[in-house]
């Protein structure tokens, strides 16, 4: 019997922090499948040059990472109407007809979220930051029907740049009425680097916040934020960004390795190293 052995990676510039082979490790261990899951620490300038060699060299696909998600979109054949919007891609796949970009970040963003609790349904929802990561948050609110995204940045022209975007539902707040800005909202979202390791933490006053309003980090390291401890000091459901990076992983593995996977307790544990 012939097994193929089917290969996918994660290109970034850097890479080595990257916690996706694990990610995917987990997965090809826990399926028995015969494969490997490799990081590519690959220079801006190389890219394109990369991409080309990667199916000669037995590669299914890759996820990608800073600073490469917008320049995906350049070197692929097909590009999916969701990475269009976004203007980015994480996930690339080679298929028949040429290389796939997609992007599953909000997919990620979405599922991290309903996984903890259960039923969430956002309608007024505060987002801090006008980042790449946010602009795939943004999509992914829009698309499930939310009324109104107020949406702050230390650099009001962001915010102002993706409302025009993204339609009047996008209402740009400045950043010193981000406080205020969450009175009457369901949902916070910091799309920033504020709160993470190395970084100083995210000034912002909670008070505002209703108390049953969903507050989540897509930080996850550490897993406990500044904010999200005092979020949950005042008893908000918190949601580490743990789980976005988990769930957006699953798509690219189905594709690349012809197995829907599992995101459980199984798999953060292993990709803590717990």
């Amino acid at each position: 019997m012939i097994h193929t052995l089917r290969v996918a990676g994660v290109i970034g510039d850097p890479i080595a922090h990257s916690l996706s082979p694990r990610v995917h490790g987990h997965w090809l261990n826990r399926y028995g499948i015969k494969g490997h899951y490799v990081p590519l620490h690959i220079k801006p300038q190389d890219f394109a040059q990369a991409i080309t060699m990667l199916p000669r060299m037995g590669f299914a696909g890759a996820n990608v990472t800073i600073p490469h998600k917008h320049d995906a979109l350049a070197v692929a054949d097909h590009v999916t109407p969701l990475a269009r919007r976004i203007g980015a891609a994480n996930t690339l796949t080679f298929t028949d007809l040429g290389l796939e970009a997609d992007n599953t970040d909000g997919y990620g963003f979405t599922h991290n979220i309903l996984a903890a609790v259960p039923g969430w349904s956002p309608r007024r929802v505060a987002v801090i930051g006008a980042g790449g990561a946010n602009r795939a948050v943004i999509v992914a609110l829009l698309d499930l029907g939310v009324e109104e995204i107020r949406l702050t940045n230390r650099t009001a022209e962001r915010s102002a740049g993706l409302a025009d975007e993204f339609g009047p539902r996008i209402v740009p707040c400045p950043w010193a009425q981000r406080t205020e800005m969450l009175e009457g909202c369901d949902t916070l979202i910091n799309g920033t680097s504020l709160g993470m390791v190395g970084n100083p933490a995210l000034d912002l006053n909670l008070s505002a916040l209703p108390g049953n309003a969903v507050v989540n980090d897509l930080v996850y390291s550490p897993l406990e934020t500044p904010l999200l401890a005092q979020a949950r000091a005042r008893g908000n459901p918190c949601v580490d960004g743990l789980g976005m990076l988990l769930h957006q992983a699953a798509p690219g593995f189905e594709r690349w390795f012809g197995r829907k996977p599992e995101v459980d307790a199984d798999l953060r544990n292993a990709v803590l190293g717990q």
